[in-house]
């Protein structure tokens, strides 16, 4: 924990005074809608929890590396580890069966951070009352469309920008209907739950529906169908028996996501969006490729995947003790989960490796204050979306 005292609030308070007035004096848009709470006085830091958009000092920087180093030195021994992969399903369920839906808070910001959860047009219960509740921490800046395909061509340029430069509009178009009739064809030759729904999303690692329950309380009413799936059979048990569990909008399963030869209910490119909130990180990082490999190939031409995980120096990663660590940036906790914690560049490569084009690739660096216990602590998260491309067509 850093306390007040341990904390540079002169040069903190310099670094965000100045990001602020540059946003200010450029009409710049802050790096993420992630929230606009500055710290720009250490005398304010106890009247809020959370702050916003916060930069790290070079001495910063240096103690969390040496934390981390320390705590690393000393790792769990080859033979030990295996079991933390082995049974990482028997570990969460006993978690699950113990918290029940207990431990996590719904997260209502999903539609602020994610508004690619909702087809173009739908507007967001959460979202509405969200910003009502708190206009202050995510206001709109100003020329930032909300409009899907509008905030692609804001970060990306037009669609296809130069991907099919010496082809005629018309043929390129043509190839792609072609094959877009072709998959919706295939897809309607099946079925499955939300078959006739125009806008699927998945949502990997559901846990108890944390994530589940906003987007099914939204989607009502609307052409969207949500699969959600766990490999805790506890977790899953939890969601189904929820008051707003509706399977007429939601199918949740048993599915264990490092399992290649385990099948989805659902065709390869049925889906317009795959959410992954703090479960990749769970996984052993020599397997995260292949699972984001696999997992695209169920995303539509345009799908989208979002992720939202821990960051590289996250408070939580630094007040680790020694031998609690498997690998680089890997530990496990006291109840056998294991955590990983991820870099910006890291994250890219798992992405791009995977054929998808980087909309978004961001470190949500905040200061989370107990103001009760007068301690705060830097957070970092990582928050990306990459898009699933039209491929080339056929030379």
């Amino acid at each position: 924990m850093h306390t007040l005292r341990s904390l540079s609030f002169a040069k903190l308070a310099k670094v965000s005074s100045r990001l602020l007035s540059r946003q200010k004096s450029t009409g710049e848009r802050p790096s993420a809608p992630l929230g606009s709470r500055i710290l720009t006085s250490p005398d304010d830091i106890f009247k809020h929890n959370m702050w916003d958009h916060v930069q790290w000092t070079e001495d910063d920087k240096q103690n969390a590396r040496q934390k981390a180093k320390e705590n690393s030195c000393t790792q769990i021994p080859l033979e030990e580890q295996g079991k933390f992969d082995t049974e990482a399903c028997q570990y969460w369920d006993k978690f699950y069966k113990m918290h029940q839906n207990k431990f996590f808070k719904d997260r209502r910001w999903l539609f602020l951070e994610f508004p690619e959860l909702l087809p173009s047009g739908a507007k967001s219960q959460a979202t509405t009352r969200s910003l009502g509740d708190h206009p202050e921490l995510y206001p709109q800046p100003a020329g930032f469309s909300t409009d899907t395909e509008t905030r692609h061509q804001q970060h990306n340029g037009p669609k296809n920008h130069d991907r099919n430069a010496d082809v005629p509009n018309h043929q390129t178009d043509s190839c792609q209907e072609e094959a877009l009739e072709k998959i919706q064809a295939a897809i309607q030759s099946n079925t499955f739950p939300g078959q006739n729904a125009s806008h699927r999303i998945l949502e990997v690692g559901c846990g108890v529906g944390n994530s589940v329950f906003p987007i099914v309380n939204s989607i009502r009413g609307t052409d969207t169908f949500l699969y959600c799936c766990d490999f805790s059979k506890s977790a899953i048990q939890l969601v189904k028996d929820h008051p707003d569990y509706d399977d007429s909008v939601c199918h949740a399963f048993v599915h264990d996501i490092c399992e290649e030869s385990a099948s989805f209910p659902f065709p390869p490119q049925s889906l317009d969006v795959i959410l992954a909130v703090f479960v990749l990180s769970s996984i052993h990082p020599e397997r995260l490729q292949g699972i984001v490999n696999q997992l695209s190939t169920y995303l539509k031409h345009d799908g989208i995947f979002l992720f939202r995980d821990y960051g590289r120096y996250d408070f939580s990663q630094l007040r680790f003790k020694k031998g609690r660590c498997l690998s680089e940036y890997f530990y496990t906790r006291g109840d056998g989960t294991c955590v990983y914690f991820f870099s910006k560049e890291e994250v890219h490569e798992l992405f791009s490796n995977a054929g998808l084009e980087e909309i978004q690739n961001l470190e949500d660096r905040r200061l989370q204050v107990n103001r009760g216990k007068k301690v705060a602590m830097h957070r970092v998260w990582m928050q990306s979306k990459y898009r699933k491309c039209y491929p080339p067509p056929p030379s």
